[in-house]
């Protein structure tokens, strides 16, 4: 039996996806997959899972789970993704538009879902719509990369391999030093000493020592449900999980009396998802300069220093040029170089970047990476870069990993 053929379309973050994916899944012509126009299609994506979690809150009907007994908003991103492909393949559809497969999920559940659909690949038609060209699947037949509206197709393999290969593309400036230091006396910014958690006698972590030190950059790995996001939580005070416990952050002991507020004043902390409180319509300029206010947008009228502050830093994200321009109209991927420099302008004595580059494109997850790397090695702020994704350029001194156990996951410390 000949292989079916085997479509890639690489996507820019400023891709029109939405249109071309329902186009195919409405017969419609794309030029280069007209093949597909009489034939039926089935949607792979994070937006079929929310639609069908929708359906299950709404009215009370499970279908991707409807053989067993938890509901799909409860399952993990791996559980949730394997549902709906066992779902998707019961209809046996001619072929399936897989949009950005790996994303959310941790290092061995991408290797088992990248087994299966190289083996459905073997059998049917797959529309494989990535942001990364690693996610790409050995044996594709047929390129193309939509940038806008714009589809572009490759006849040779070896031109969209040529063209789409991410260069370098390092920030000339130095990082801009704070208005005001933030003074931090003890050079252990966090240590843990024995510490374990359960949740409704659960345990997530199983007797973790891990300390982390002024000017380190570490890299928090482990798979979906390790325990990552109970560590930063207890960091950052947003979890009661750190009393009671060896826990020492900034030199006080966890439930010792410090407050919140003092913590959040010494840690820059950024997730994707900060970036959809920023609704209203802030200059470049503005949506930095909060950053030294801990507001989200600026209501106080901004002093000349801090005025010519925002402006090196727009200058070393080569965004100068656009200092009034609205945050809302950037790109994704310069919207997070913005809420890096938001993060990053007062210089707090420990950034923590949870998933940072989930969703970006290659050549905005590379540009990313190289102002991490950077502000790594000017400042002393010590940096904590949480990813499933292995991000090749990425350059830690340490690497810590959660390794799941039935008592709880262990922590291991590794020299990168």
């Amino acid at each position: 039996m000949k292989r079916p053929k085997s479509y890639a379309i690489l996507i820019q973050n400023n891709a029109n996806t939405e249109p071309l994916v329902q186009r195919l899944l409405q017969n419609k012509t794309v030029e280069g997959l007209t093949e597909l126009q009489h034939l039926n299609g089935l949607l792979f994506s994070r937006s079929e899972i929310h639609r069908y979690m929708d359906e299950e809150d709404r009215h009370d009907i499970k279908i991707l789970t409807k053989d067993g007994d938890q509901p799909l908003k409860t399952m993990s991103s791996g559980e949730q993704k394997k549902a709906l492909l066992n779902y998707l393949l019961q209809q046996n559809p001619d072929f399936m538009v897989l949009v950005n497969p790996f994303d959310n999920l941790d290092v061995t559940t991408q290797v088992k879902l990248r087994k299966q659909l190289l083996e459905i690949a073997k059998t049917k038609i797959v529309v494989q719509v990535v942001s990364r060209l690693d996610d790409i699947l050995p044996g594709t037949t047929h390129f193309f990369k939509l940038d806008g509206s714009t589809l572009e197709s490759y006849p040779y393999p070896d031109d969209f391999w040529n063209e789409t290969r991410i260069t370098s593309n390092p920030f000339q400036d130095s990082i801009p030093a704070p208005l005001k230091p933030i003074e931090t006396i003890h050079r252990e910014l966090v240590c843990f000493k024995k510490v374990s958690v359960s949740f409704d006698g659960r345990p997530v972590l199983d007797q973790i020592d891990w300390t982390i030190k002024s000017g380190e950059f570490w890299q928090l790995i482990g798979p979906n449900g390790s325990g990552k996001s109970t560590l930063l939580s207890m960091i950052t005070g947003d979890s009661h999980k750190g009393y009671g416990q060896d826990l020492t952050i900034f030199g006080q002991k966890k439930g010792s009396g410090e407050s919140v507020w003092d913590l959040k004043q010494k840690i820059g902390y950024y997730t994707p998802a900060i970036t959809d409180k920023f609704r209203g319509y802030h200059s470049l300029e503005h949506m930095i300069i909060s950053g030294l206010h801990d507001s989200i947008g600026l209501y106080v009228q901004p002093t000349d220093s801090e005025i010519n502050l925002a402006r090196q830093w727009l200058q070393l994200l080569q965004l100068d040029d656009r200092k009034r321009e609205h945050f809302r109209e950037l790109s994704d991927g310069d919207k997070r170089l913005v809420m890096m420099a938001r993060a990053m302008v007062k210089h707090p004595p420990l950034l923590i970047l949870d998933e940072p580059t989930a969703g970006l494109d290659d050549a905005s997850a590379s540009l990313f990476v190289a102002l991490v790397n950077k502000i790594a090695k000017e400042s002393e702020t010590a940096i904590v870069f949480v990813s499933h994704r292995t991000e090749p350029q990425l350059e830690p001194m340490y690497i810590y990993e959660l390794i799941p156990r039935e008592s709880g996951s262990i922590g291991i410390s590794i020299k990168s």
